[in-house]
């Protein structure tokens, strides 16, 4: 028994490890590698947590797609900008801190096994710093990139968020260690025309490039 344990152990360092090998030089491969920044157009926002990554959008971006009767202080839809991750549902809905990550949640995120909400929290402009990046995006380059984002809001009801002034909506995809939150960010970028790395599934991964 001691020595299957072994071997398992063994097993997934191996591929932890390959993946994270993996992760580092997808990362590092461009798309849209003729991509400059703008020196004016839509200031929209990176914000990375050290695990996850967002978009940070005039509100108008998702307008009539998300309402302020969807949160618990409708007021808050008036903050100016709405900040949109995506990712696995049960795990989003019941991981509202990293304190309460539950393993054998994680793991059923990671194969694929539920389905995806997208989160959208209403929020005031955010300051740039060192988890938070502006970038300033073209008029087209903007309407790819809120094309991609809305793209994945499917039908369905709201789902209360962690606060007043957040809400979960049913989205389309399945999320996958292939597939991640950062990846989902990444691909966002990607339809923009945007230069970033081919696979990201890490958030350093994604903001390395901004």
């Amino acid at each position: 028994m001691r020595l299957f344990l072994r071997r398992a152990i063994a097993a997934l360092l191996i591929v932890a490890a390959l993946y994270a090998g993996a992760a580092l030089i997808g990362g590092a491969i461009p798309v849209n590698s003729g991509w400059r920044q703008s020196e004016t157009g839509v200031r929209i926002f990176l914000v990375d947590n050290g695990v996850h990554t967002d978009l940070a959008l005039p509100a108008e971006a998702l307008a009539r797609l998300v309402r302020a009767t969807d949160l618990r202080v409708p007021g808050h839809a008036n903050a100016g900008h709405v900040l949109v991750g995506w990712g696995d549902r049960d795990f989003y809905l019941n991981t509202p801190s990293w304190w309460e990550l539950n393993p054998l949640r994680a793991a059923s995120a990671l194969v694929g096994a539920g389905k995806t909400v997208v989160h959208v929290s209403h929020i005031p402009e955010p300051r740039a710093g060192a988890r938070v990046r502006a970038l300033i995006l073209r008029p087209e380059e903007y309407a790819r990139l809120v094309a991609y984002v809305r793209a994945t809001l499917t039908d369905g009801p709201a789902v209360s968020g962690y606060g007043p002034n957040d809400a979960f909506y049913p989205a389309r995809g399945g999320y996958s260690a292939i597939r991640t939150c950062n990846q989902w960010t990444a691909n966002a970028l990607k339809a923009a025309g945007i230069k970033i790395g081919v696979w990201t599934p890490f958030a350093f991964g994604v903001m390395q490039w901004i």
